[in-house]
């Protein structure tokens, strides 16, 4: 239909225009007529032509003006469209109209998990680790008691870890997060205790090595979840041994040496990995996988934006 009037328009201003041609060739009318006639003509088509895209500009300054993560879409209703609207326009308005409609909830379901969930996800886990703590320092807990408490304190550390890089990667952008220049092998330094927590009755020790120090600007506690998630997942893959965590200018490798499982084993690659790479990927860290004809494998993370430190 929109075509269909353009044409119109402009099939009607040639005409006018051969007219007005004719009547000069014949002199019918003095050339200045002429001139004046093809102006107003060619102004009129314009302000036709203008009038059947109106609907188009009026839907293109709305969808200029819309927040995203904002609630009001108000000004993206098909009902705000100018009378005589063509068809295919209308089918366009309707289509952003639900597609602004679904981000908008969207929007407020993550708003509702990061900060409702959050709590009520915290809450109990807080609870669990303090009665574990308060059965661990009962004398007449036996030794299978003992060893049944400390895998809940373990498997309570774990969940907490994935509590937080779930929370993180629910929101769909970074906002929110504290973000500062660092150094990363404080944090990582500093995570080391829950980390041997999480350990703690397995045969399998930490080692932290540090030939190198670098600053990062970011959010200290996006990057001590992904080391932390890294660092499980090799320990997953363990059956005993050493992880090692080493940092190198602008890169931080999680490594395993000692004792790896059988071949033809389970891959125990887990949930761990798939959420470090999601965390990788949203932050623009990239994170490599390499495994070693021993079958040991080795991850890396690449800072590019990183600042070395001289010592």
């Amino acid at each position: 239909m929109f075509h269909r009037r353009l044409a119109i328009i402009f099939g009607l201003q040639m005409m006018a225009v051969v007219i007005v041609c004719l009547m000069g060739l014949y002199n019918m009318a003095p050339v200045s007529a002429v001139v004046v006639l093809i102006m107003i003509i060619s102004v009129l088509s314009w302000l036709a032509a203008r009038r059947q895209w109106a609907p188009v500009s009026r839907l293109a300054r709305a969808l200029s003006d819309w927040d995203e993560q904002s609630q009001d879409i108000n000004g993206l209703r098909p009902e705000q469209m100018p009378g005589r609207t063509d068809a295919d326009v209308m089918t366009l308005a309707h289509g952003l109209y639900g597609l602004a409609n679904r981000i908008s909830g969207y929007n407020q379901r993550e708003r509702n998990f990061t900060r409702d969930a959050s709590h009520e996800l915290r809450s109990p886990l807080t609870v669990i680790k303090m009665s574990a703590d308060m059965l661990a320092d009962d004398p007449s807990l036996g030794e299978f008691g003992q060893r049944s408490v400390q895998r809940i304190k373990r498997s309570t550390r774990e969940m907490e870890a994935l509590v937080e890089a779930l929370l993180i990667l629910a929101r769909e952008s970074d906002n929110g997060l504290t973000e500062e220049d660092f150094v990363v092998n404080d944090v990582i330094r500093h995570e080391l205790p829950d980390v041997l927590g999480m350990l703690e009755g397995r045969p399998i020790t930490l080692e932290l090595e540090e030939p190198a120090r670098f600053i990062l600007h970011g959010s200290p506690r996006v990057f001590a979840v992904l080391c932390w998630q890294l660092i499980r997942n090799a320990c997953q893959q363990a059956e005993g041994g050493t992880v090692i965590v080493t940092v190198m200018p602008g890169v931080v490798t999680v490594s395993h040496r000692g004792e790896v499982p059988a071949l033809g084993g389970a891959n125990r690659h887990g949930f761990e990995l798939a959420i470090a790479r999601r965390i990788s990927e949203r932050f623009h860290w990239p994170l490599e996988l390499q495994t070693r004809e021993d079958r040991r494998h080795i991850a890396r993370i690449r800072f590019p934006d990183s600042t070395p430190i001289s010592t």
